[in-house]
Parts: C-alpha cells; structure tokens; sequence
C-alpha cells in the first residue's frame, strides 16, 4: 500500500522561473505553435507534403512535437473521423506525436497520403 508520504516524495516542485525565464519560455511556446500553424495550413493548400513536413519534423523539435492527429486532420479531405481510422488501420495511438512516429508507421503514412 502506497502512503501520502511516499506520494509527497515521488512529486517534484516545479522549478521557480524568475520574470524573464517565464517571459523567454512563454515566447518560444508561442513561436512554436505558430511555426505548427503555419505548417497546418501549409499542408491544409497543398503547398506541402506530408512527407515534407516529416522530413521537416526529424531535426525541427516544435514539429516533432505537433501530434499526429492534428497533422492528418490538416490533410485536404481528411477530417476527424478519418484521422482515427487511419490512425487505428496502421496502429498510432490517437496520442502519439511526430517524434513517437516508427519507420513502418512513418512509411505506412506516406504511402497513404504522399
């Protein structure tokens, strides 16, 4: 049986940020989403493929980190429910993110969609 005790050790204190550290952090969260953004529209007109933006995603860590759903969803023609299914078909967890993606999964993607 698990204590409070051993619950209260096992946590850890998140550290504290002076101003400018959560000030700096803060932007680079926001240049990140706005760099997946801009790949999602990207992809949403055709100007990218998705196997583009895989390569992309393997030395680019705010990429790596846009999960896959969202990436499919981007797709022209695909939606929500398609995303899941393919998703399902070749074994991707609805929580998995670019970095997570194995060769064959990787593979199975692009052959999908291009």
């Amino acid at each position: 049986m698990v204590t409070i005790a051993v619950i209260q050790e096992l946590q850890m204190a998140l550290p504290a940020l002076t101003p400018e550290q959560r000030s700096a952090a803060l932007e680079k969260a926001a240049a990140a989403r706005a760099q997946r953004a801009e790949m999602k529209i990207r992809l949403k007109g055709g100007t990218m493929r998705l196997s583009q933006l895989l390569d992309e995603a393997g030395g680019d860590d705010a990429l790596a980190k846009m999960k896959v759903v969202a990436m499919l969803e981007a797709l022209p023609g695909v939606g929500h429910a398609t995303a899941r299914s393919v998703m399902a078909e070749i074994g991707i967890s609805e929580a998995r993110r670019i970095r997570g993606l194995g060769p064959h999964q990787r593979k199975a993607l692009v052959d999908r969609f291009g």
